[in-house]
């Protein structure tokens, strides 16, 4: 029988098919046909750094202005003692889940310092998390900022997590660093448990009517895959660490050439969010199917077969891919 089970993080999952953080995981009717259709885990909504601190500095000013007023008009604007924050409801979700499902269930927090992460990832961690991605979406706009910044941002942000939390620890990046591999290597010695690869950031764009900026949301394709397949095949390998893809896996053929290169897990969002949650079980039986079709007794075994360090052609990775392509255009 053909074996489909993978690790990621040190957890043992039945498949490589996991969604990601997305409007599906964060309820718990779609997380459960998410769980029926097959998926092997499933990575919550994003806390959000920004919301957090919001909500504080809210609240914070709502009871100093109590204090402003006359002291007989103080129980007009009594603080609710039923108030639940962004945070509070978050860690309420994952012992729900916990609770309500098998398989593992990971928290992602979003931001760009370090400032309350480590309570939030002790807090994450005490309702059930069984694991912790890191995603610091942080744009390098500013011209002083030098990319060994922007690095040791990172590296900062998961050492003094990992001091203070035992459940595995992943960093999801985007494709924007100067060395991808070199980074992935920094994180792993600075003791994270895998990397994700990659974030896509958003794009805004010009309302040409009224020159504002504004949001522009945009489902992924799968053209997006091929540059997390090749980076995933070129480090798989050369470090010892979970490795998620993510981003553009929309077809089986995208997910096995992911798997083929190195990943672990693929992570799934647009594809699920086009073709609901049980759309999983096409993929996982498509899976099945081109295992047993190409004599595969299980996941491990083709998993990293054609990574660099065993591609028959490990140059066709790097710099003789785009010469060819240049070469062959026309022809």
């Amino acid at each position: 029988m053909t074996d489909l089970s993978t690790e990621y993080l040190g957890l043992k999952l039945d498949n490589p098919l996991v969604p990601s953080s997305s409007p599906l995981t964060g309820e718990l009717d779609t997380a459960r046909k998410l769980e029926d259709a097959g998926a092997a885990a499933l990575v919550l909504p994003s806390l959000f750094e920004q919301t957090i601190e919001h909500e504080q500095q809210e609240l914070e000013c709502f009871v100093h202005s109590q204090a402003l007023g006359h002291y007989e008009a103080q129980s007009y604007q009594p603080v609710p003692e039923d108030y639940s924050s962004e945070l509070d409801n978050h860690l309420e979700r994952i012992q729900q889940f916990k609770s309500a499902l098998s398989i593992p269930v990971i928290a992602s927090l979003n931001g760009i310092s370090a400032n309350g992460w480590i309570d939030t990832g002790k807090e994450l961690q005490q309702a059930g998390a069984d694991a912790l991605e890191l995603n610091v979406y942080y744009i390098a706009a500013d011209p002083d900022t030098s990319a060994a910044e922007v690095e040791n941002r990172y590296l900062k942000l998961l050492t003094d997590l990992r001091q203070h939390v035992t459940i595995p620890v992943t960093m999801k990046l985007s494709s924007q660093f100067s060395s991808v591999a070199n980074m992935v290597f920094k994180l792993q010695q600075a003791g994270a448990h895998g990397v994700s690869l990659f974030n896509r950031f958003y794009q805004p764009d010009i309302d040409l009517e009224t020159l504002h900026i504004k949001p522009h949301l945009e489902l992924s394709s799968s053209m997006e895959s091929l540059v997390r397949i090749r980076w995933i095949a070129l480090i798989r390998g050369r470090v010892d660490l979970s490795i998620a893809a993510t981003g553009g896996f929309h077809r089986t053929e995208d997910i096995i050439k992911a798997l083929l290169a190195g990943a672990d897990v693929t992570h799934l969002c647009s594809v699920l969010l086009q073709n609901g949650p049980e759309y999983i079980a096409v993929l996982k039986q498509e899976l099945h199917d081109w295992l047993e079709q190409q004599e595969y007794t299980s996941v491990t075994q083709m998993k990293g077969s054609v990574s660099r360090s065993c591609a028959i052609n490990p140059a066709a990775l790097e710099h003789c891919n785009y010469m060819h392509v240049i070469r062959s255009y026309g022809q």
